[in-house]
């Protein structure tokens, strides 16, 4: 009963702290949401005196068109895809940062890591564009510095939507991944080394098992918002950027179709949130 009482008092004085963030949370997420979850059951928006009435067939069109469930599993890939190679970039990256790099070295890679937070979405892409384009930046170095000319153009491919992706997204890799590394004691690492272990064993071993939990928040950081990304496939992809995002996106800005974009939406949602609860297991076990 002590305890209990105790946790109520701490809870009523930590309650005027936490108040502005609640009540953050529930004007910009919860109360968007349910609007979003109300008009995923209407037949049309309520405005300019339309008439609406609820329905199902915004959420039966997901489960009777193959073609959401297609474009779903196309995005489903492509988040992983993706996921797998800001692992195979940030991971190394992050434990450069933490365990070899010392003083303005590290400050300096630090900037370059975070730098694509400071620039604007649009801005990354288009210099992308740039690059990718035949004729752009990375065509026009090869070709100045080859004997022979080649021809370079991953505009409007599925190779540039994952560039722009992974650029975009590997900063949360890095940053999560570093915060763990830096936590492992370099006196761990030198008693394996003493101890016989081998660099690839150590790694393998000590700590990448350590660094787990800052894998797991850097996937799940990374996964999730590229399943529903549009505006890297939009631009880089082209046709071939066709997914399941740029179709949401499609029903709320070329069709104005609100509440099937809603219900797409949150079908999306479901299907995320029973990826992670059935890998929720084997990630806790992991970190």
């Amino acid at each position: 009963m002590a305890l209990s009482a105790a946790s109520r008092s701490g809870f009523s004085a930590a309650l005027p702290w936490l108040a502005p963030a609640y009540l953050w949370l529930t004007v910009a997420i919860f109360l968007p949401l349910s609007a979003m979850a109300f008009f995923s059951f209407m037949t049309d928006l309520p405005v300019a005196g339309r008439d609406w009435a609820f329905t199902l067939e915004n959420y039966t069109a997901f489960f009777s068109q193959g073609l959401y469930a297609t474009l779903l599993w196309a995005s489903l890939r492509l988040g992983l895809e993706v996921t797998l190679w800001c692992v195979v970039i940030g991971f190394p990256a992050a434990y450069v940062l933490a365990k070899v790099l010392k003083g303005r070295s590290r400050e300096a890679i630090f900037l370059l890591v975070i730098l694509p937070f400071w620039s604007n979405g649009l801005v990354r892409i288009f210099s992308w564009a740039m690059v990718l384009r035949e004729g752009g930046i990375l065509d026009t170095a090869l070709n100045a510095g080859l004997p022979f000319r080649v021809s370079i153009d991953l505009m409007y491919s599925y190779p540039a939507v994952v560039i722009g992706l992974v650029h975009s997204y590997v900063p949360y890799m890095v940053l999560t991944c570093y915060l763990t590394l830096q936590a492992i004691d370099d006196s761990l690492i030198e008693a394996a080394r003493s101890l016989g272990a081998s660099r690839l064993a150590t790694l393998r071993r000590l700590i990448i098992p350590l660094s787990m939990p800052g894998l797991v928040a850097g996937a799940a950081l990374i996964f999730i918002p590229v399943v529903g990304s549009f505006m890297e496939p939009r631009i880089l992809g082209g046709r071939a950027g066709t997914f399941y995002g740029t179709v949401i996106e499609d029903q709320f800005v070329a069709v104005f179709n609100w509440p099937l974009g809603a219900a797409l939406s949150f079908a999306l949602l479901a299907v995320v949130l029973v990826i992670l609860a059935a890998v929720s297991p084997v990630l806790r076990k992991a970190a």
